[in-house]
């Protein structure tokens, strides 16, 4: 519902209060779900009226929804309960009893047991816990207390608990605006109209004598028109305000009077109040699930979404709860196109890809061996046959089943949640876990003797904040396992069949265990040993997995048949029935189809030599693909987290990977990045291994091949910061080459750039200069670069596809277009007079696919669509400011929004709600950057602070003031800039007294501050798009080029060999860098002067890295003198 919508109710509250339809104000009330009126409901309650009382509650929260809400109709029943007894109506306790009481045993058996015993007792007043219970009315008067406490703190509360503030009759006051408006457009006016009814347009019919102009003043339906006047806000606990004595007089005053020859001037169009019937769906309860309709700026035609948007002539709306698309992506999202073929040498049963690195993949096979890939370089980075660690640690059933068949099977192998472990369930009774370093080495962790039979899955869960395996197998069981130490802390049973999957989640704090059974059996288990408390049926009735989407909102599950049968469905969590079924699959699938999700919006499934997909919001199959042929009948298949690779086993024991164009970019990425310096790249070997007996003393077959794909002196294919730090158990891999380091360490030179000849520069040409460049970024297609001025105006040059640009991308060869579109106008933001700051107030973030640009200058955030620059819409009105914007990674309609007051407002743009405000910093906010990994928001402001907060429950978890660097004097102020890198774990911290890189925990693991040829300001930094390098510009106008490893400078590039000589001067400099999204050594930058330069090396890279770890820098160059990155001082 929209925002006007849903104040139209508001409204419609009041009209009928003030009409004394009071019952249908509360019924109206709670099928809204809008306001909560806790006088109606503390009236409910001190009457008893139970019934009432539940139904009214209903249209809020249900038991189900969190512990606050739990324990609301706990207390609400357990009084009636108590009343009961207390009338010696046993009849009616053991009704409350079995009927309402009866839902929380599964929460608290022992509490149900003793509220059961109370029926024996002749006075309930005999248990001790009540013996001080009093009368009736006492204890209703003490219980309404807790409840009050209760539905304050609930979260589905918030905001519901008071009425708006606005005056009196305020509908009536609109309709008779708008029947005077009616009244002004009469060809035929009359002095006093009789106005008969609403249900059509007003009209003057044609009389004889002179029309005379005039307002509408009292009509005999609508009754008298309200005075102008303010009134206090209404509280929670008040009712509707009392209708008061109005005048006619204060409609004068609200028309201006431009003509002189009527009283009231006409008004030329009619004001925006209502959208269609059909604009939203009615939300009765306005949170935003995210298979909800809402806003994504990523879809939809921008001249609809207009349309819908805008009632009326005004091409410019203000926010008012607009109709947003629904979040919708197109099937080029979905990765198709075949960029890499492994050949894995046996046949592959299980993938997962690492919840990081989003190119890492864990491989098991049907000969018990596992292999971890870097799928954009094709490099195996380790591999391990299977063989029992500890062969006196085992069962006597699985030595026996060892020394009978030694063959063994990898039937699931997982990442753990961090990517720092790995489980793997074998066919016969072991699971093995291994540590795994960021050089992708594997190491021996636990290995546990788990199932009798066959292990057939494995998943990691967090019960109690608790790192925890639970495995599921032959022998009917479910166990859960403490993933540090082994210890079995669970076990669960109660399948009649052998247990097939297993589906750890949890919900608003409740974590349970899905699992299935080959005989069908879905059950689910909370961490206790109370059993089973759900039994469904899976369809098909055999061979069953589920899994959640990517946000946990929504239960899937696949399975096939005995007879080849194969069904894909939802589920409906809370009554155990099928949500919808999905088609698509042959008659009889040839094997157990596998499934998974992604991007909360596709399924994908193996089946008929295909993969085949499905968006979840429709049954029928959306688009079905062979890649390139060669896959088995029924082919496994994962996604990567982000959805942009999906690798798919073939029948030739290998896997392809097929991408989308964001996949393909990074792999493209990979395939570009050398590492100079180090040893030629190892040659792969993807020789199927040997079966060697499991419990012999037979040494791994592989550990040589292994050795020379896992040395630890190559690159780590997935770029992560933590790979970089060097440890001291790697000094023997440097011993052999410290003569060459020392080599190269004399002939290293920086690179400096000191004129135009030395590298490629572009100055975008301008119509109009007009203030600073405050912002600058690259659409994420690298095709154009948006840049927001000063005076609040948005600017962008398009690169055109030309013959010597066939990609269409940004170059510093080619000229681009300042494009605008047909119509000529300018994409301009509100602006705010009472800004005194203008650089700090000014804010941009991209849509995913370019469409739209969210955007403030010190007034409301405007929604621009990139192809009109038409304003969509416009939303928080200043103060406070906006200073900082940041898409929520999982879902569109949720912003972060750094404010002026040092505040953050977690905004819902489709319901037009702030759902919380974040406060801990001192001062304004300058930075805000996600991680979807961590499931954190880290944000910056200009006290220098660095805080972290969950996205979870928007808790705030650590606070890190910035260091002070040596010899400054002080504490730092200004602002602070945050970017994560790509791995998602470590954070760019940028302030103008120095550069640092921070890890999850906010301890800083590098630093550089100005200093020698570098020494004015820090302006701006920024990572390229690869991860690998730091550009950093400055006061002066000089840009710097660091390796991220280490925050060492290895190229200088001077303001003179950019900046045209009549502007090479040293108050022109980058406030702002922005880096290429595919080109790692483009960069462009946003000047005071209001230019933007594009800047590319002449040739390939930017200087060369800095040799490190042996013997000292050169020190012949000033600039590089002394200019190691700094330790961090803990």
């Amino acid at each position: 519902m929209s925002s006007l919508s849903r104040e139209l109710v508001f409204l419609i509250l009041q009209f009928l209060d003030e009409e004394k339809f009071k019952e249908t104000v509360h019924k109206l009330e709670q099928e809204s779900g809008f306001y909560f009126n806790m006088k109606h409901f503390e009236d409910q309650v001190q009457a008893g009226e139970w019934d009432e009382v539940e139904r009214y509650l209903g249209g809020f929260t249900k038991v189900e929804d969190n512990r606050y809400s739990m324990k609301i109709f706990f207390e609400i029943r357990k009084q009636k309960y108590l009343e009961a007894l207390d009338r010696q109506d046993r009849a009616k306790a053991v009704e409350i009893l079995v009927n309402d009481l009866k839902v929380f045993s599964s929460f608290n058996e022992d509490l149900f047991k003793e509220i059961t015993q109370l029926l024996t007792l002749d006075n309930f007043r005999q248990n001790e816990q009540l013996s001080k219970y009093g009368d009736t009315k006492t204890a209703r008067n003490i219980m309404l207390m807790e409840l009050k406490k209760l539905v304050e703190a609930n979260p589905l509360f918030r905001e519901k608990l008071t009425f708006p503030p606005f005056k009196n009759s305020r509908l009536r006051t609109l309709i008779n605006q708008s029947l005077n408006w009616q009244h002004q457009l009469c060809k035929y006016q009359r002095p006093n109209p009789d106005i008969k009814t609403l249900f059509i347009d007003h009209t003057c019919g044609p009389n004889n004598g002179a029309a005379a102009r005039g307002p509408l003043t009292n009509s005999p339906i609508l009754g008298p028109i309200p005075k102008a006047g303010t009134f206090p806000p209404i509280g929670a606990h008040s009712s509707f305000q009392p209708v008061g004595s109005q005048s006619a007089s204060a409609m004068g005053g609200w028309m201006s009077n431009t003509n002189p020859s009527v009283p009231h001037a006409a008004v030329p169009a009619p004001p925006v109040l209502l959208q269609p019937p059909n604009s939203a769906p009615f939300l009765k309860h306005p949170r935003t699930p995210p298979n909800a309709p809402g806003m994504d700026y990523q879809s939809a035609d921008s001249e609809h979404l207009l349309k819908r948007m805008c009632i009326g002539p005004s091409e410019e709306v203000t926010f008012s709860g607009v109709n947003h698309p629904s979040n919708v992506y197109s099937q080029d999202d979905l990765p198709k196109i075949v960029v890499r073929s492994l050949n894995q040498g046996s046949n592959v049963m299980s993938m997962d890809f690492h919840p990081h690195q989003q190119t890492i993949l864990l491989v098991g096979t049907n000969v018990g061996d596992i292999a971890i890939w870097e799928v954009g370089s094709r490099e195996r980075l380790a591999h391990k046959t299977f063989k029992v660690w500890d062969v006196s640690a085992c069962s006597n059933p699985l030595q026996a089943a060892l020394m009978k068949d030694a063959t063994i099977c990898v039937n699931r192998c997982v990442w753990g949640p961090d990517g720092s472990v790995l489980g793997v369930a074998f066919s016969k009774h072991i699971v093995q876990t291994y540590a795994y370093s960021q050089m992708g080495e594997l190491r021996h962790h636990l290995e546990i003797d788990a199932h009798i039979g066959g292990v057939n899955d494995i998943a990691f869960c967090h019960p109690n904040k608790q790192l925890c395996l639970v495995t599921c197998g032959d022998d009917q069981t479910i166990k859960v396992w403490d993933a540090s130490s082994g210890r079995r802390l669970y076990i669960f049973e109660g399948h009649e069949a052998p247990v097939y999957s297993v589906c750890p989640h949890y919900k608003e704090n409740i974590q349970f265990i899905f699992s299935t059974a080959i005989d069908g059996k879905i059950k689910a288990w909370l961490y206790d040993c109370l059993g089973s408390r759900v039994d469904y049926d899976a369809p098909g009735l055999w061979c069953t997995t589920m899994a959640y989407s990517a946000d946990g909102t929504r239960l899937f599950s696949c399975g096939t048949s005995k007879d080849g049968d194969s069904h894909l469905v939802e589920w409906n969590e809370s009554e155990g029935a099928i949500k919808r079924t999905y088609s698509g699959f042959r008659k009889r699938s040839l094997g157990v189809v596998q499934f998974d999700t992604v991007r909360n919006r596709f399924l994908a499934a193996g089946d008929e030599f295909q993969i085949k997909f499905w968006d979840m919001e429709n049954t029928n199959m959306t688009a079905s693909i062979d890649a390139d042929g060669g896959l088995p009948a029924s082919p496994k298949l994962r996604f990567n987290k982000e959805g942009s690779l999906l690798a798919v086993t073939t029948n030739d024991n290998g896997i392809k990977i097929l991408g989308n164009s964001d996949g393909q970019r990074l792999i493209r990425m990979l395939e570009s990045r050398t590492f100079e310096g180090s040893r030629g790249p190892s040659e792969l070997i993807n020789t199927k291994p040997q079966i060697v007996h499991a419990l012999g003393s037979v040494a791994n077959v592989s550990t040589s091949q292994a050795s020379n794909m896992e040395s630890s002196d190559r690159l780590p294919p997935s770029v992560s910061i933590s790979s970089f730090v060097r440890c001291s158990n790697r000094t023997t891999d440097v011993k052999p080459r410290i003569s060459d380091d020392i080599d190269n360490n004399r002939n290293w030179k920086l690179a400096e750039i000191l004129d135009s000849s030395q590298l490629k520069a572009l100055q975008l040409p301008e119509s109009k200069v007009a203030g600073k460049v405050l912002r600058l970024i690259y659409t994420n297609s690298g095709q154009a670069v948006l840049a927001l001025a000063s005076n609040a105006v948005h600017k962008l040059w398009k690169w055109q596809r030309a013959e010597r640009n066939s990609s269409g991308k940004s170059t510093a060869t080619i000229v681009p277009q300042l494009w605008q579109p047909a119509n000529g106008i300018l994409m301009k933001n509100d602006t705010d007079e009472a800004s005194a700051d203008e650089e700090s107030s000014a804010c941009i973030a991209l849509s995913k696919n370019d469409s739209y640009v969210m955007s403030a200058s010190g007034g409301k955030v405007s929604l621009f669509n990139m192809t009109t620059f038409k304003v969509m819409t416009t939303f928080m009105p200043p103060p406070p400011a906006a200073t900082v914007l940041a898409f929520h990674p999982q879902d569109n309609n949720i912003i972060a929004i750094g404010m002026d007051d040092s505040s953050i407002q977690i905004y819902n743009v489709r319901v037009d709600e702030v759902k919380t405000k974040l406060k801990g910093h001192q001062k304004r906010i300058t930075g805000l950057a996600f991680s979807q990994a961590l499931n954190v928001l880290v944000s910056s402001g200009a006290d220098a602070q660095l805080c972290v907060w969950s996205i979870d429950g928007w808790e705030k978890r650590k606070a890190r003031i910035l260091q002070t660097p040596g010899g400054r004097p002080g504490a730092l102020v200004g602002e602070t800039k945050v970017q994560f890198h790509n791995d998602q774990t470590h954070i760019l911290v940028v302030h103008e007294s120095q550069i640092a890189v921070y890890d999850s925990k906010l301890e800083c693991t590098f630093s550089w501050s100005p200093r020698d040829a570098l020494s004015a300001p820090v302006s701006s930094a920024i990572y390229s798009c690869d991860g690998l390098l730091v550009y950093v510009g400055f006061g002066d106008g000089a840009v710097g080029v660091f390796d991220v490893d280490s925050l060492r400078l290895r190229c200088r590039i001077a303001p003179s060999a950019y900046l045209p000589h009549s502007s090479s001067s040293s108050t022109v400099y980058p406030l702002v860098i922005a880096a290429h999204p595919s080109e790692p050594n483009q960069i462009a930058l946003g000047m005071n002067d209001g230019f933007v330069h594009v800047l590319e090396p002449s040739d390939a890279k930017w200087g060369s890295p800095v040799p490190q770890d042996n013997g000292n820098l050169p020190t012949s160059n000033p600039a590089s003198s002394n200019q190691p990155s700094e330790p961090s001082s803990r």
